[in-house]
């Protein structure tokens, strides 16, 4: 019996909140293999994870980001307000520059896409349990690229020069600019949503620039 109390104690308690009852199941039969790792508790929404944390007081909590009623973001601030001890790792399939930052801004320890190996989510449930942050690689590239635009911006132009923008993604920066969404950009162009919001990507990386709102901004001002 203390030998169970025991383990039992050197567990990490885990909270997993995603709205998908599949890949929720999936998460929760992978951690069930895990002789250090405890699922105290599930949510299907940002609403019933605040509700969760509050109850269990888990070490960690593996939030997705969008989920109805509210957020994954939005839960983390709340959870991480009551209970600054806790851990949050987002894992998700977005890993849009706002979302990211929003994330990390919120106080998330970790920023993992659902397409990561389960050794690699294993790894960034225990790293955060000990208080450390994790990545994942294409995560890690848009933190360094952030970093890059703010503090050295001179180079951010230079390697515009070295690789300007194409014909079709000024049409589409364009369009952005007017304040046109992807599919009314999409229309006039002839183009695919999805081919859009590739150039709509690429052009926010070659500008080193965050979001849509940053990208019209800079190109209302010419800059």
């Amino acid at each position: 019996m203390e030998t169970r109390r025991l383990i039992e104690r050197q567990q990490i308690r885990l909270l997993i909140a995603e709205d998908q009852p599949l890949i929720r199941k999936a998460v929760v039969a992978l951690l069930e293999l895990e002789p250090d790792i405890s699922v105290v508790a599930q949510a299907a929404d940002g609403v019933e994870a605040i509700q969760a944390a509050r109850a269990f007081r888990p070490d960690v909590v593996l939030m997705d980001v969008k989920m109805p009623r509210l957020d994954g973001i939005s839960a983390t601030r709340a959870i991480l307000q009551d209970n600054p001890d806790a851990q949050v790792i987002m894992l998700t399939t977005f890993e849009t520059d706002d979302l990211v930052f929003e994330a990390i801004l919120a106080g998330a320890k970790a920023y993992l896409l659902k397409d990561a190996e389960e050794k690699e989510i294993l790894e960034a449930i225990r790293a955060a349990a000990r208080g450390e942050p994790r990545l994942s690689p294409r995560i890690a590239e848009k933190i360094i690229g952030e970093f890059r635009r703010v503090k050295f911006p001179e180079r951010a132009e230079a390697q515009l020069e070295r690789e300007p923008l194409t014909e079709r993604e000024r049409e589409v920066l364009a369009g952005v600019a007017a304040g046109k969404g992807n599919r009314e950009i999409a229309k006039e162009l002839r183009l695919a949503e999805g081919t859009v919001k590739n150039h709509v990507s690429a052009i926010l990386a070659k500008l080193h620039l965050r979001s849509r709102t940053e990208l019209a901004i800079k190109a209302l001002s010419g800059k």
